[in-house]
């Protein structure tokens, strides 16, 4: 939604030994800026990319100029960097043997470490404007795998990765070879799959279900997958110690796919079914905020018995708003995406169900909307608990300033949306409906706490905030 949505991910990354752009359309929902492809015929690389949707970005033309028999593709949400047309990925880079064609998904919290390698190792840091919001961290990674002290560049991969901190899921080729890389983490979501005719990685189950390819794993923390014609490498560059996103869960991954084992859409209906247990309520209807938030009021409305409808219908045409670059866009994007059905919401009482509260725009639009049509109460259930910590791991929560939670009581943020009523899923039942051991997850958006180090500047501000809310 354009008032907010939840928080915004990075990207969508998508590699074949074979196919690209059905899987970045599987995966438009991960990054609405920009898209790109890079493809290698085995002599050279090209690449196509530009601002906009995977539609937009590419015709009939555009595909075909793109020959060969490995790709890249990757759809982006500007996390690091101006969303502007030179960080559209894949980004492109010479090596000592050829060059590179490289997508990211994750953020990285090291970035000025690793622009100091990039200096100390002569001539490199030319390859880049370092100056303020004209380089991203992808980059500078892909520069810096294009360094000539090795022979190739899966032995370039193994000696740079475990120097780089952070979020990160890699996909990057040469002319010859698909390599794919996560973070020893795991914080955002990569896996492999196979065709008749190769392999692909990509970002979601979801879009190798798209492409006709059967999931083989997903990638580990701390492995690197090297890829051609004779099949998969797999190198470890770092011990693994998982702390998946629990985001993907909430909001970020497609209902219809799959992470460690437990179906996104599963999880989502027992967390709604937790919230209807944590937070009853005395109404007519249940209704969702599409279409994350669908899922969950499905599960609520099971568990409440309460009946569940479609009270605001969407428009197809408008992308997930709070992947928008600004704020202004997010706000005015609400109304041209969701509108009220009166007829089945005038004189009733309603549970409204979304998938979070960020900056509170979203809800405050969506509560206004319904009692213009007529609700006669509206009372608000979010399945997953107040957000009130900034993530560095690829999740746009820039400040906790713009967080509505921070600083204000349930009732207060009850108050400033303009609902009856508001109940939040605890992050045991949140944590309980995706199956996984609380150790293997990163709730730090919700918790404070953060699985791997954060930016040296975030990190004093956030030790500062911690010793006043002590």
């Amino acid at each position: 939604m354009p008032g907010e949505k939840g928080p915004q991910d990075a990207c969508g990354v998508f590699g074949v030994f074979a196919l690209t752009y059905f899987g970045l359309y599987a995966l438009q929902h991960r990054g609405q800026e920009s898209a790109g492809i890079a493809t290698s015929d085995g002599q050279k690389i090209l690449v196509f990319k530009d601002m906009g949707l995977v539609s937009q970005v590419f015709d009939e033309a555009a595909l075909e100029a793109l020959q060969g028999h490995i790709a890249v593709g990757h759809t982006r949400y500007s996390t690091t960097g101006a969303s502007t047309w030179a960080n559209a990925q894949p980004t492109l880079g010479p090596t000592a043997q050829g060059t590179i064609a490289l997508g990211h998904n994750g953020n990285l919290t090291n970035t000025q470490e690793l622009i100091d390698l990039l200096i100390e190792r002569e001539g490199m840091a030319k390859r880049l404007d370092l100056r303020g919001g004209k380089c991203t961290d992808t980059a500078i990674v892909t520069a810096l795998l294009g360094s000539d002290q090795f022979d190739t560049l899966a032995e370039t991969a193994l000696e740079l990765l475990p120097h780089v901190q952070g979020a990160f899921s890699f996909v990057f080729m040469d002319e010859n070879k698909m390599y794919a890389a996560r973070d020893p983490h795991g914080v955002r979501p990569l896996v492999l799959g196979e065709l008749e005719s190769g392999w692909v990685v990509a970002s979601e189950t979801a879009a190798l279900d798209i492409v006709g390819a059967r999931q083989v794993r997903e990638v580990e923390p701390g492995e690197l997958l090297i890829i051609d014609e004779n099949g998969v490498e797999s190198r470890r560059f770092a011990e693994a110690t998982p702390r998946g996103c629990i985001f993907e869960y909430v909001y970020l991954a497609r209902p219809d796919t799959n992470i460690a084992g437990r179906s996104v859409q599963a999880a989502r209906l027992e967390m709604g079914r937790a919230l209807a247990h944590e937070h009853p309520v005395e109404a007519d209807l249940v209704i969702p905020v599409p279409e994350s938030g669908t899922p969950a009021a499905v599960g609520y409305a099971q568990a409440s018995g309460i009946p569940f409808a479609q009270g605001l219908t969407k428009n197809a045409y408008v992308g997930r708003t709070f992947i928008q670059p600004s704020q202004t866009l997010r706000q005015r994007g609400i109304r041209l995406k969701l509108n009220p059905l009166r007829e089945v919401i005038a004189g009733k009482r309603l549970v409204v169900v979304d998938d979070s509260i960020v900056r509170g725009n979203t809800q405050r639009a969506i509560v206004q909307m319904l009692r213009e049509a007529g609700a006669a109460e509206v009372h608000v259930r979010i399945s997953s608990p107040p957000v009130q910590w900034p993530c560095f791991y690829g999740i746009d929560f820039p400040t906790r300033e713009e967080l509505a939670a921070v600083g204000h009581a349930i009732e207060e943020v009850r108050e400033q949306i303009g609902a009856d009523s508001l109940g939040h899923i605890s992050i045991e039942g949140m944590l309980q409906a995706t199956q996984q051991a609380e150790e293997r997850l990163c709730t730090a958006c919700f918790s404070g706490t953060y699985p791997m180090e954060t930016p040296v500047d975030a990190r004093m501000l956030l030790l500062s905030q911690k010793a006043v809310l002590a």
